[in-house]
């Protein structure tokens, strides 16, 4: 461990070194600028740590405790402070827990540090924060927007071994380096023999040259098969802040339709909630809005239409109420509410996926049977309690007529690797993603959403569709790079020709292997730092 010899830290370089880290951890969210930046966004605030590592005795852990939170606030805020055109409410509290939670997670390498040295310590901050990030994307509460291996969202030729590890791979890749490099600027401080600084400076360009030699040979190499299928896009741009009727928004779709470019496609694809009314998968046949596009699909009888839409379903009373399910108001029948996908042609045959990811806060209330002593205080503040119902199966759209068989996901599912890998091994080879980023205005976070598709498209090697309503829509090719987009705020249709395919990844067949792995690692450190604190006492 360094001693207190070996350098020394103003406050203002403490604090300086905090707010740097704060700055380099959000700048690959800002677009402009790469994700290997994240490479070095940590050091600055190793530094500090290092520095209340070596004054233990002098120097409290709440202290730094405070520091670490400045940097972590820091990078939510500037990532993330758009969900606040939505929200203010919702931005608030995303900000501060995962502010807290980073925190935290960070300050526990800190303890581990202290208590058994640097080599344990560097692994329990990989383990550690893997093993979070892991927990982040499978628990009640999930806000997984900034796991680190996101931020090469927009460095998809550098990331290609993503089909194997997924974005935790890019996770601990970024831990890792960032050790290494702290590591060796520490060492800059002190004389150190020639050789070893060698073997030092050596060991990390390779830790961060062979992941992005590896990527950029697979990315030149790889080659899709062809395997076709034409695919023409809706965008409505509507204004989710103002009130549309279903039979406008009906019509909007009938006319994107009648007007696209491409009249020989095999699917049209519509956004999140492009029907928002009262659908009753009960009787969804006789729905009068669906029977208005299924006889427009006649002029079209190879094609398919996936759409977003509001649906609702009611329970006969012998059937099971599932605890999403809600009484109605003016009978003794329950009824459950879904943000659904549907598939349509000309026939009454319509296939039906409910969203499975839903948006905390928004779309469901979180351990809901530990809280419903909140319900009167949530309803009272103009909030429901109630939760759109889901599905545990990820349904595959398939067809007759082609071999293309379709991943429906809803906005928010697309940011979870491994919850996409589902609808792969349930024979997906195609994914289309209907959203509705509109509720965040003209920010940045409509582009970060995008951005995470590619990194979809990555781990599982197929070719995406994007339906948003107000945009960006977009086509994109399995090595994840934007083939065709249709912009922000614009009504229209873009069509092109995807590749389907069926080849299962390393990641697919695997899924957050890395999770499980830094879970148990995480849980041998713990033991180990229990044997410490027993062995003192």
């Amino acid at each position: 461990m360094t001693s207190q010899s070996d350098y020394d830290m103003t406050q203002n370089q403490r604090l300086t070194c905090t707010i740097s880290s704060g700055i380099l951890l959000s700048l690959p969210w800002l677009e402009t600028f790469p994700g290997t930046i994240l490479l070095i966004a940590f050091v600055p605030l190793l530094f500090t740590e290092d520095f209340y590592a070596s004054y233990k005795d002098k120097k409290t852990n709440g202290e730094l405790f405070l520091y670490i939170s400045l940097t972590f606030f820091i990078w939510n805020t500037a990532s993330t402070w758009w969900i606040a055109n939505a929200s203010i409410a919702g931005a608030a509290t995303a900000i501060l827990l995962n502010t807290l939670l980073f925190s935290t997670v960070f300050w526990l390498y800190h303890i581990t540090k202290r208590t058994a040295g640097n080599l344990i310590g560097s692994l329990s901050l990989v383990a550690y924060w893997t093993a979070f990030e892991y927990g982040y994307l499978n628990a009640e509460i999930s806000w997984p927007w900034l796991n680190l291996g996101n931020g090469f969202a927009h460095d998809i030729r550098l990331i290609q071994w993503y089909e194997y590890t997924g974005t935790l791979g890019g996770t601990i890749w970024v831990l890792t380096v960032n050790l290494f490099i702290f590591d060796l600027v520490k060492k800059l401080l002190k004389p150190v023999r020639p050789s070893a600084m060698i073997r030092n400076i050596a060991e990390t360009l390779l830790l961060i040259a062979i992941p992005i030699t590896f990527s950029l040979v697979r990315f030149s190499s790889y080659e899709e098969k062809a395997a076709p299928c034409t695919v023409t896009v809706i965008q409505p741009n509507i204004d989710p802040y103002q009130v549309t009727s279903i039979n406008e928004q009906c019509r909007t779709l009938i006319g994107l339709i009648d007007s696209s470019e491409n009249k020989n496609v095999q699917y049209y694809l519509a956004p999140e909630a492009a029907l928002d009314g009262p659908i009753w998968e009960n009787s969804l046949q006789n729905n009068g809005w669906l029977k208005q596009i299924r006889k427009n699909m006649t002029r079209f009888p190879h094609a398919y239409m996936i759409t977003g839409a509001t649906t609702f379903k009611l329970y006969k009373t012998d059937e099971r109420i599932p605890a999403t399910a809600r009484r109605s108001s003016t009978t003794d029948n329950f009824f459950s509410s879904f943000n659904s996908a549907l598939q349509l042609d000309t026939s009454k045959n319509i296939k039906v996926y409910h969203k499975s990811k839903l948006v905390v806060g928004v779309e469901k209330m979180p351990y809901a049977e530990t809280l419903k002593f909140l319900k009167p205080v949530v309803e009272k503040l103009g909030g429901s309690f109630a939760s759109h119902g889901t599905q545990n199966y990820r349904s595959v759209f398939s067809t007759a007529g082609n071999n293309a068989r379709i991943a429906p996901l809803i906005c928010y599912e697309s940011v979870y690797g491994e919850f996409v890998t589902g609808y792969i091994r349930n024979g997906a080879n195609l994914i289309f993603i209907l959203t509705n980023d509109g509720w965040w205005g003209n920010t940045p976070g409509y582009r970060q959403h995008l951005s995470f598709a590619s990194l979809r498209a990555i781990e599982t090697r197929r070719s995406i569709a994007r339906s948003a309503n107000t945009g960006i829509s977009a086509f994109i090719n399995q090595r994840g790079e934007l083939v065709k987009t249709l912009g922000w705020g614009i009504r229209g249709s873009i069509s092109a020709t995807l590749n389907t395919n069926s080849k299962i990844t390393f990641y697919t067949e695997h899924g957050d292997f890395l999770g499980k792995i830094a879970v148990w690692i995480s849980a041998g450190i713990c033991l180990l730092m229990l044997w410490h604190f027993l062995k003192s006492r």
